[in-house]
């Protein structure tokens, strides 16, 4: 029970973390003054019109935006030249300049040019019209997304360390005996229950969906996280990815059922490219529901948040703040089990197509008993 204790303790000391360090943002945001050096005009009226309204109001939507979106750069606290930023890569290739490398401190937050570049929407744009550039930057979703496998790979081989320096037989210790019950969990409960008894050269590959989405959604949760795992492009070669293993894997079972249905002939033209059509489809829906799930969850938080500057009263804060502590605690769950989903559905969509059938598309035997004994 210690342990449990001890990981409460942690979850709640986050969140209280979360919800300071969100409401200090949000004050920036509100209360960040005019700089006293000179701006470009166009770009300082443009970004004050963004973030606040005609009287000085603030933007809940551009703040929500903000925080949902990608960047190039780790934006901390603080608004417009006050604001606290790491600057990340910007790599571009020009027709006309070559392949150039830079900081994106450079842009000053999007208030000054550099290199006949500016930054307006998050977008790298050339001042020369007759340029055509190709973006290759490290944003802030690529970063999170080299941090998060930088995470795995050090937690992963210091616990395969830990069992070849104790074995497998003993109880597990530390980092050990929290990831043990997730790692059997994904072996026998997902990829096995859903595949059968040639899961075992899947289970790696499920693993890592797993934790990958996991982790991502965790740090998510942290207002100065990146929202990867909301963000579309992320899911969308998640799911290409499953889309390419279930099919490379798939056995004749699979496409005699996609191109010769059991249905009477004369519905060959209609079923087929149903069948088609469905093998885009089941990922698709991978791809949508991590996406607007953890997307969802984000917005709602900084919304209920946002109530305090819609209504102007302190008075709504107590009722603010306690819908948004609801909902961050939901979302806790919200990240596992969109993890437990996605994971879920690939290894069922992986299963399908390599299980074996007779001809009356009743599963084998042999695969209901390997199931048995495992």
């Amino acid at each position: 029970m210690s342990g449990e204790n001890k990981t409460y303790g942690l979850l709640l000391k986050a969140k209280i973390l979360f919800l300071l360090l969100f409401l200090s943002f949000n004050n920036s945001v509100w209360a960040s003054e005019p700089d006293e050096r000179e701006v470009q005009p166009t770009v300082a009226t443009e970004h004050a019109a963004e973030t606040h309204g005609e009287e000085g109001e603030v933007d809940i939507a551009a703040v929500a935006f903000e925080h949902i979106l990608d960047a190039h750069s780790w934006h901390l606290w603080g608004e417009g030249h006050h604001a606290v930023a790491i600057p990340l890569p910007v790599i571009i290739y020009s027709n006309t300049k070559g392949l150039q490398f830079f900081s994106s401190g450079k842009f000053e937050h999007g208030y000054a040019e550099y290199n006949g570049y500016k930054l307006e929407h998050e977008e790298i744009i050339p001042l020369d019209t007759n340029e055509t550039i190709y973006d290759f930057s490290i944003t802030k979703n690529v970063a999170q997304l080299f941090l998060t496998a930088t995470i795995l790979f050090l937690l992963f081989t210091s616990i395969a360390k830990a069992y070849k320096t104790t074995g497998v037989t003993t109880a597990p210790k530390g980092k050990q005996s929290f990831f043990e019950p997730l790692i059997t969990f994904v072996r026998d409960d997902i990829a096995k229950a859903n595949i059968g008894h040639n899961s075992d050269k899947y289970v790696p590959y499920l693993l890592t969906v797993f934790f990958l989405i996991l982790i991502n959604n965790a740090i998510g949760l942290i207002p100065i996280g990146a929202n990867l795992t909301g963000n579309i492009a992320f899911t969308f070669v998640l799911s290409v990815i499953t889309l390419i293993v279930t099919n490379i894997n798939a056995n004749k079972h699979y496409w005699h059922h996609i191109f010769l249905p059991p249905a009477p002939k004369a519905l060959y033209p209609i079923l087929v490219p149903l069948e088609i059509v469905g093998i885009f489809t089941k990922p698709f829906a991978l791809m949508i529901r991590l996406f607007a799930n953890i997307t969802a969850g984000h917005i709602i938080v900084i919304s209920l948040v946002g109530l305090i500057f819609v209504f102007k009263t302190i008075w709504i804060s107590p009722v603010a703040v306690g819908f948004a502590l609801f909902i961050d605690v939901l979302e806790c769950l919200v990240a596992l089990l969109q993890a437990y989903i996605f994971t879920l559905l690939t290894a069922l969509f992986i299963g399908s197509a390599c299980a074996d059938h007779n001809e009356d598309g009743v599963h084998n035997d042999e695969d209901e008993k390997a199931l048995a004994k495992h």
